[in-house]
């Protein structure tokens, strides 16, 4: 086996697990909604939290795609604060 970056090889040493953590860059960071932000100030709809079932949560919007595309709709939970996309 021998890595592709730093050329370094070793003898087959039986099974091997293979594992990359990826680091996106700067340019690839969608900034969702600041965690400091007061949700109050957004509008509330009927939605399940995935995590605590609470029915209801504070929405909003982001244009993550393409501008042809939809918006993606973001939810956070009344109770529990869990932060969730909709894309339904």
């Amino acid at each position: 086996m021998a890595c592709v970056n730093c050329g370094y090889s070793s003898e087959n040493v039986g099974e091997t697990i293979i594992t990359e953590k990826l680091i996106p860059t700067q340019e690839e960071i969608i900034e969702v909604i600041d965690e400091d932000v007061d949700a109050q100030a957004l509008p509330i709809t009927s939605a399940e939290c995935p995590k605590c079932k609470h029915d209801r949560a504070h929405f909003w919007t982001v244009q993550t795609r393409a501008s042809d595309e939809p918006e993606t709709k973001f939810l956070r939970c009344e109770k529990c604060k869990h932060t969730w996309r909709d894309y339904s």
